[in-house]
């Protein structure tokens, strides 16, 4: 039974070195926007609405693009932008994609309904401009706007659903109730209903639907039941789904595979679930 709420959600302070993290994704990042800002292969700060944070970061790879990928970061809604993960667009911008990464309006400035509004408006943005299907991908409060973009009341427009072919949840929080419990809420400002609006676990997929749920193997224990949770939930759904818990990953490594265009996690994102793989 958990009766500590803020340390079930508290990453940081079970990752060795965890401090180090946020500037060596930032110093990755910048040295990826600069190699590709130099081929002409990367459009900067692309707005897709009119608030300050409402831009976007698209990375093109050599040739037309096989499709678009999306890439929403995570920071529990409340921290980072764009600009500390253009590295990880790296693994499907070599096989050929264009990848998109959105920044949001941070909490408390907006509540979590917005923000899934804002990255659908993202999303309906840049697939006006890249043709071809849609693969998307978040982690942790990524993972959870990203499935938001699959169910059955997605915010995306229509014509744009349904070119989304694939989608995975990296250490995606699928379930908001619990969020209710901790004092991360005094930022969120969650209620009870909008919790469970905005939770995918409680929503139905959208059909057809694709989607791995992916989790550190090393995580907190509360990442990999609501990890587990949608992957099962979505499956009694119609959903095609997939959980995987990938060896030796925490929270704030779990993603870095994104960033090679061989690893386990790039080749999932970019090859929906078939009945094979299941």
């Amino acid at each position: 039974m958990i009766t500590d709420w803020d340390d079930a959600y508290a990453n940081g302070d079970h990752i060795a070195d965890a401090a180090t993290y946020p500037a060596m994704w930032a110093e990755q990042s910048a040295k990826f926007r600069e190699q590709l800002l130099s081929d002409n292969r990367a459009e900067l700060d692309v707005s897709y609405g009119d608030a300050p944070r409402e831009k976007y970061d698209l990375f093109l790879p050599t040739g037309s693009p096989k499709g678009l990928v999306v890439f929403v970061h995570g920071g529990y809604w409340k921290a980072f932008d764009k600009s500390s993960w253009s590295h990880l667009a790296n693994g499907a911008v070599a096989k050929g994609w264009a990848v998109c990464l959105p920044s949001y309006t941070l909490a408390p400035e907006a509540p979590l309904s917005h923000i899934t509004r804002q990255v659908a408006a993202a999303i309906n943005h840049v697939a006006a401009r890249i043709s071809g299907p849609i693969h998307l991908t978040g982690h942790s409060a990524g993972g959870h706007l990203v499935s938001r973009m699959v169910s059955n009341s997605s915010p995306l427009s229509p014509s744009v659903l349904a070119r989304v072919e694939n989608t995975v949840s990296i250490s995606g929080l699928h379930d908001l109730r619990p969020l209710l419990k901790t004092s991360m809420n005094d930022v969120l400002g969650l209620d009870d209903e909008e919790a469970c609006v905005e939770s995918a676990a409680l929503l139905h997929p959208s059909l057809p639907c694709s989607i791995t749920c992916w989790v550190g193997a090393n995580e907190r224990p509360e990442f990999v039941r609501q990890n587990d949770l949608l992957a099962n939930i979505w499956t009694g759904l119609g959903a095609t789904t997939r959980s995987v818990h990938a060896p030796d990953k925490h929270h704030f490594n779990v993603i870095s595979d994104l960033a090679d265009p061989e690893s386990d996690l790039t080749a999932c994102l970019l090859t929906p679930i078939s009945a094979e793989d299941i």
